[in-house]
């Protein structure tokens, strides 16, 4: 397969069991591969290494941080970030070749749907119809000397100026959201801290109404408007954490305003 002038680079730590997804799904039709390791103690790196990727040190300073790092080692101008619980899909891979077909793409940053991935196989590449939500369309695919991610500590996200054109793919990316309901318990944890602490920061506080209306109305988007009750129990479920993931944070927060009295 012709390889396409694209740089990959995705941050990890400890993903040895998903992170080799995420690199097959790419590395034999882009120029290269990065994996930016914060620290991992498990077959992380060894992994990574002999699926391909170029893996390179860097110490852990936060997600926009670490991804804006992985912006500069990239050698080509079109870069392509994933996520190491991330999978391009065959459709997405096939839609971005035949972008790049083209004498001159149409615009210089790319929307991508990101499609929540649960309870499928880690080892597995998703074959089979599954009922999936795509709940966001990051831009993830574009031009280094145009975007350039923001350098915040929890939300990563790409700073696309306004007069950048910005293209919409449907294909997906499977994201593999969490291993198991004692990781998402982790990672929610681990987040919510991240985010309380921001909030503090920059001066957000919380009153009764927030800590009443939040999670209540948290829920609401995810089971309704996200359509989370097409998955039956597991809808439910997934919408209550949603909520507890909203009402955490808010709750870490209020726990930083006391400290600070």
């Amino acid at each position: 397969m012709e390889r396409k002038p694209i740089s990959v680079f995705i941050i990890a730590k400890n993903e040895e069991d998903r992170i080799p997804l995420a690199i097959r799904s790419v590395i034999d039709w882009v120029d290269e591969v990065f994996v930016i390791d914060s620290g991992s103690t498990d077959e992380t790196v060894v992994r990574s290494s002999e699926l391909g990727a170029e893996v390179v040190f860097h110490e852990w300073k936060g997600y926009g941080p670490q991804k804006s790092f992985g912006e500069t080692l990239c050698k080509n101008d079109w870069l392509l970030n994933i996520d190491a619980d991330e999978e391009i899909s065959e459709s997405l891979r096939n839609e971005i070749l035949e972008l790049f077909h083209r004498e001159q793409l149409d615009c210089d940053a790319y929307r991508l749907p990101v499609m929540p991935v649960d309870k499928i196989d880690d080892s597995k590449s998703v074959k089979s119809k599954i009922k999936g939500i795509v709940r966001h369309r990051p831009v993830r695919l574009y031009r280094k000397s145009k975007c350039r991610f923001k350098t915040e500590i929890v939300h990563d996200s790409v700073a696309v100026p306004e007069n950048v054109k910005i293209g919409i793919l449907q294909g997906v990316i499977n994201h593999r959201t969490f291993r198991s309901l004692v990781h998402l318990v982790e990672k929610t944890n681990f987040y919510s801290s991240a985010q309380a602490d921001v909030m503090f920061k920059s001066g957000r506080k919380t009153n009764c109404l927030s800590m009443l209306a939040v999670p209540f109305l948290a829920f609401i988007k995810s089971y309704f408007l996200r359509r989370e009750f097409i998955n039956g129990i597991d809808g439910i479920s997934a919408s209550h954490m949603f909520a507890f993931q909203r009402l955490i944070r808010y709750a870490k927060l209020r726990e930083l305003e006391r400290r600070d009295s």
